[in-house]
Order: structure tokens, then sequence, then C-alpha cells
């Protein structure tokens, strides 16, 4: 029997950057992405793309190789067949330095839904499913706060944007701000609840999605 593949395509909290510090990232299985595929078990594939600093679609003057929407269509390819692809970016688009809206910030990974949806890396090349997460609520912002100027303003209103896109590209949508908050410890990374508890959130709604291989 084929297995359901699943494709995580994020920035740092998918990649599993620790908020302390201490070490460059989680385990496998302590990254939301490896509880995932605890939860949904050996009939699944999860495929964790996860990289530091990574946008929606903004090129990062000071950061290079961040822009998400360069990467998207090889990464998909590369990967496929894919049965379903989850987006979980948009904080990184938070820097000053990019100056986006929440709105922008919602529209870039609307870009991002519509090369998944035309790029048929799905079964028989059919494009996958997509799942659009928005970005998990800001802890205390310690010393990334003048990177993120600004930030603490237009974050709460990313879930709201990021659920009109959703509509609009009829894809899936989850609003982590409603359950999951970043560390306090410098306000942008996950700790290992929030990883569990993200990874739990993402499991029910892929079940209830009752995709197909």
């Amino acid at each position: 029997m084929e297995k359901i593949r699943i494709l995580c395509y994020g920035d740092s909290n998918t990649f599993g950057s620790r908020p302390d510090g201490l070490a460059q990232r989680y385990s496998d299985d302590e990254r939301w992405a490896g509880v995932l595929q605890h939860q949904l078990g050996p009939a699944y594939t999860v495929i964790v793309e996860g990289l530091g600093g990574r946008t929606t679609v903004w090129d990062d003057p000071i950061e290079p190789y961040r822009n998400g929407g360069a990467y998207l269509i090889p990464c998909l390819m590369s990967h496929a067949p894919l049965d379903l692809v989850i987006l979980l970016l948009g904080t990184n688009d938070l820097k000053q330095r990019f100056s986006a809206t929440a709105q922008d910030i919602a529209n870039g990974a609307g870009r991002l839904i519509g090369m998944i949806q035309q790029s048929g890396t799905g079964r028989d090349g059919l494009p996958p499913e997509v799942l659009l997460l928005a970005p998990a609520a800001l802890g205390k912002l310690t010393e990334l706060a003048e990177m993120f100027t600004g930030a603490a303003e237009k974050a709460p209103r990313l879930g709201k944007h990021f659920q009109e896109v959703a509509h609009l590209y009829g894809c899936e949508f989850l609003d982590l701000a409603l359950e999951i908050r970043s560390s306090d410890l410098d306000g942008i990374h996950l700790d290992l609840a929030s990883h569990a508890r993200l990874g739990q959130l993402v499991a029910d709604r892929v079940k209830s999605m009752d995709i197909q291989p």
C-alpha cells in the first residue's frame, strides 16, 4: 500500500530551532513534524523542509536564499508525488526590513498556495492538497526585538488575513495563534510543549481531511 506523502514547508520552527539557543535544533522526534509523523503512523511519510529565516516571497538583503517562493517549485518536484503540502510561513515576514503589512504577508502565503495548486506535483499530475497554518502568537521579544520592530502590532492580524486567503484559494486552514504562543525566551521560537501541541493539532486536522494516496 502506498503511503500518504506530506511536505512540511516552513521556517526555523519547522527546522526545529530552540528558543534557548543551547543547541542548533530539537531532535527529529521533538520537532512538530516529528510529532505529526508519530501521531499519523506508518501509513504516512512526513517530509521536513524547514529553513531559518525563510519568508513567504521576500528576498532578504541580509540573509540570502530565504525566499520561500524561489525554492518552492524545485522542492515540490524533488519530493513528488505529494498528497499534502503544509505551509507554515509568515513570522519572518514580520521583520521590520520587509515593511510588510499583515495583509501583504497573507497575500505572500497566497502566492505560494497558487504555485502549489498549479504545480502538478501530486498524484497523476494533479496538485497536492494544501493546509495553510497561520503562525503561532509571538512571545516576549527579547534580543530580537529591534529586528522585529512593529511585529507585535501586526502579528495579531495575521490569522484573519490568512483565513481570507485560505478561503480564496479553497484550501484547509488552521490558526495556530489561537492555540500556541512562542517562547518568551526570544519571542519567535517554539518550546518543546508548543512543538508537541502543534504536531497534535496538525495531526488531528490531517486525519479529518481523509486524504487518499
